[in-house]
């Protein structure tokens, strides 16, 4: 193996220093040329993060003193409008560097596109979750309905809602299954109608019937005086004459009352001699002479 002289040594050295040199050199003059450029780059990247923030705070901070929008929503938005500003700045600065953002904003564009065809079921999702946070359906602790799915809310998400059924079971369910099926919120309002259907047999005295079923309602506290309690001739049917109450109360006391005035109709007419018939047929025999 031969040993390299140091004049080798010299040469390769002073060709590194010189290299050194020449890109320092050409650092220094690019600067120099460019200076202003990236001053104002520099300002504009640091004006346009603070405005990002300061909007994006200014936005959630007004979303979120009305009422009909969800604090979800309101961060949800405010981080889009954003991240939407981070983008707008970032291309900005490239520019003040002379750098071609045609072919960048194409690319994004491109890139937008492909995820969202490949995430369109998780898209519509949030879309759907979006539009329920805004116009809210249901809250978080009433009890809905919609489809085969039935039971109280526990949360309200941007993917999905988390529902527990009435039989206990724990139901995630896309809010894009919620959105686009019909929803029975029996929470919403304060009142609701509770209607008993009770046969009565076509011997008894409809209104002896209809007396006696005004004054379970009346003596039960739970059922509101307005609007007054109505009792009907609901249908003739094949074995009964099917009397109708309706009665309105609280919400909160609809399962209860409802089973309180079944069991008092059943025991109140069996008291006063009112018969409940089982559904019955009249059969002849027809014999024919020989």
């Amino acid at each position: 193996m031969s040993v390299k002289p140091l004049s080798a040594f010299k040469a390769e050295i002073q060709t590194e220093l010189g290299n050194e040199i020449e890109f320092a050199a050409t650092a220094l003059a690019w600067l120099k040329a460019n200076l202003a450029h990236l001053a104002g780059a520099v300002v504009v990247l640091i004006i346009g993060v603070m405005l990002a923030r300061l909007l994006s705070r200014w936005v959630d901070r007004a979303l979120s003193r009305s009422d009909r929008i969800e604090p979800t929503v309101a961060k949800f938005l405010s981080n889009i409008i954003k991240y939407a500003l981070w983008v707008v700045v970032a291309i900005t600065v490239l520019t003040q560097f002379g750098v071609q953002t045609t072919s960048i904003i194409a690319a994004l564009g491109g890139l937008a596109l492909a995820v969202g065809l490949a995430l369109q079921g998780t898209l519509s999702n949030v879309a759907a979750g979006v539009m329920i946070l805004i116009q809210r359906p249901f809250r978080v602790g009433e009890t809905i309905t919609s489809g085969a799915v039935n039971g109280t809310v526990q949360g309200i998400g941007l993917f999905t809602t988390e529902i527990l059924q009435l039989d206990g079971l724990y139901v995630m369910v896309p809010n894009n299954e919620l959105w686009n099926k019909p929803v029975v919120n029996f929470s919403r309002m304060p009142t609701r109608r509770f209607e008993l259907l009770i046969g009565i047999s076509y011997s008894d005295s409809i209104a002896q019937a209809r007396k006696e079923l005004l004054a379970l309602a009346t003596a039960d506290a739970r059922v509101l005086p307005e609007p007054e309690p109505v009792v009907f001739v609901s249908a003739l049917a094949d074995s009964a004459v099917t009397m109708g109450l309706r009665v309105w109360c609280k919400t909160e006391d609809y399962l209860a009352l409802s089973w309180a005035l079944t069991e008092a109709a059943k025991t109140r007419f069996a008291e006063v001699g009112i018969t409940i018939p089982f559904p019955q047929r009249e059969v002849r025999t027809i014999t024919e002479k020989a």
